[in-house]
């Protein structure tokens, strides 16, 4: 495959997206060819700051922090998958990145941001808990990464948990 033609555009998956098999559930085609391979997204932090009806929880997003680093996947995807994975990112909008991949560096790289945050965090569901740390830990994320996001769902959850 040839990453980065004109037929293509590169993805930046930070969320459930990072699970190929998930991925493929809404795009309808095996998502695993299209993996580039873990990547990182400097400047930035994750948050649960998006809550949505469709998932009936919180869900990931990505703020602009000075000196923090987003793990996710990098994906090179052909143009006729866009417009499924707009529909699947409903409530979220394109965000330009420049990701870092494999010692390669990848400008114009198309994320997802929330349109509109809520001014606090809301726990992930057990099920996108599960989806997002199978993409971390399948696509090679580094360890300590997915300790802490682990550790920071896990901590949303018992909070929501307290104030039932």
């Amino acid at each position: 495959m040839i990453h980065g033609n004109s037929e293509q555009f590169y993805y930046f998956a930070y969320g459930s997206c990072m699970c190929p098999v998930d991925l493929k559930r809404s795009l309808r085609e095996n998502t695993h060819p299209y993996v580039i391979g873990p990547a990182q997204l400097k400047g930035y932090r994750l948050g649960f700051f998006r809550y949505s009806r469709r998932r009936q929880c919180g869900v990931l997003d990505i703020m602009h922090t000075p000196g923090a680093t987003v793990h996710g996947v990098l994906y090179s995807l052909p143009w006729h998958l866009s417009a499924l994975l707009d529909h699947r990112e409903e409530g979220y909008v394109h965000h330009p990145v420049t990701i870092e991949c494999r010692g390669k560096t990848f400008s114009n790289t198309r994320t997802y941001t929330v349109l509109e945050k809520l001014g606090h965090e809301h726990a992930p569901s057990d099920w996108y808990f599960d989806v997002v740390m199978r993409g971390a830990l399948t696509c090679g994320l580094p360890e300590s990464y997915c300790w802490q996001l682990f550790a920071h769902m896990h901590g949303l959850q018992l909070q929501q948990q307290q104030a039932a």
